[in-house]
């Protein structure tokens, strides 16, 4: 759907006017600094952390832009995937106005940011098989709806979403629509990223706390219209992205081929876990996953998950989430530990 950004947004974000950093203003790599108020003499570590980074991570921008097929300026990188959903909160939902409209059972965040910022949630639920319900959510939307967040593999259910239904809304949302896409390296669907260049409401969410095993780095990726990119640009820190992050991440995609590896042990063990966890009496269904966690229904989630914490085996309860009664979360481990879950499963059932 074509849309006025200046429509959407907050006024007073349409006229602020941001930061503006000492390497706003240079940045070259070369010189005597003496524009930031840093340290002259280096750090206390054994490497020299005395200099900010670099705000806009161009580097590690131009190394994603080439992995994932997008030019550097419809590329944002926040601390977590988190920091995007709370700019995009902050950008275009006035507080106690607007409204984002969420799709439960999904990723929790979503209704902590839009807490955070006082914009009200509109409730959607997934059909029982966890799909889009699109005629419910094109009858929920109303003028003061600015988000629509689609996670897909959706967590906690690890589905795919029908991508003809993803398109039919953001073809028909008149807000931006968000496509989480977390756990998109494990799912066989292409990226939404493919769909940006059709599509200037659409904003796509990747992460590299799953796949790529850097979920203490803390980066997560936005791709969107060069247009959403700078609004993100405007209002987040100026120096959002720690320089470590920027260099441990920049050296991990060096080489992808460990990332794909991990990613194929991943999906094994997921197949052997299903396949055993069939096996294993309280279990009563598992659901098809697309991702690296398995949703299953059990007998007596929670005393269940009580006998697996005394086993020092932690998974999540998600019993009382909408439409995941009597639920367990699992994510796929390695063999050892995914043999230790079957044993204490087994023993519970005992």
């Amino acid at each position: 759907m074509k849309i006025d950004l200046n429509t959407l947004l907050r006024p007073h974000i349409l006229a602020l006017k941001p930061y503006s950093s000492a390497r706003d203003e240079y940045t070259g790599k070369e010189g005597i600094f003496l524009d930031a108020n840093e340290n002259p003499f280096g750090s206390i570590t054994a490497e020299n952390f005395n200099r900010y980074p670099d705000p806009y991570q161009q580097a590690l921008k131009e190394r994603i832009s080439e992995i994932k097929g997008v030019s550097t300026d419809q590329l944002f990188l926040g601390n977590g995937s988190d920091e995007a959903i709370d700019l995009l909160f902050r950008a275009f939902c006035r507080p106690g106005v607007d409204q984002a409209i969420l799709l439960p059972p999904t990723y929790g965040m979503y209704e902590v940011s839009a807490g955070i910022n006082d914009v009200e949630t509109v409730k959607v639920p997934l059909t029982p098989d966890f799909q889009l319900d699109t005629r419910a959510i094109l009858k929920a939307i109303t003028t003061t709806c600015k988000l629509l967040f689609i996670c897909s593999p959706n967590n906690p259910s690890g589905n795919n979403m029908r991508r003809e239904d993803m398109l039919f809304l953001i073809n028909n949302f008149p807000g931006i629509v968000v496509v989480d896409e977390a756990y998109i390296d494990f799912s066989g669907e292409l990226s939404f990223t493919i769909e940006l260049p059709n599509h200037p409401n659409l904003l796509v969410i990747q992460t590299f706390s799953k796949a790529w095993g850097l979920a203490s780095l803390r980066l997560g990726m936005a791709f969107a219209s060069p247009e959403i990119i700078r609004i993100l640009n405007k209002i987040k820190p100026p120096y959002n992205i720690s320089g470590l992050t920027q260099q441990k991440v920049l050296e991990a995609l060096g080489d992808l081929s460990q990332m794909r590896v991990m990613t194929k042990d991943i999906l094994r063990e997921r197949s052997y876990l299903e396949k055993e966890l069939a096996e294993v009496s309280l279990v009563e269904k598992i659901y098809p996953s697309d991702a690296n966690f398995l949703l299953i229904k059990v007998k007596e989630a929670k005393k269940t998950y009580d006998n697996l914490v005394d086993e020092k085996i932690i998974v999540r309860d998600r019993s009382k989430v909408l439409l995941c009664d009597e639920c367990l979360r699992i994510t796929v481990g390695t063999r050892e530990e995914n043999e230790n879950l079957l044993k204490a499963l087994k023993k519970s059932a005992e």
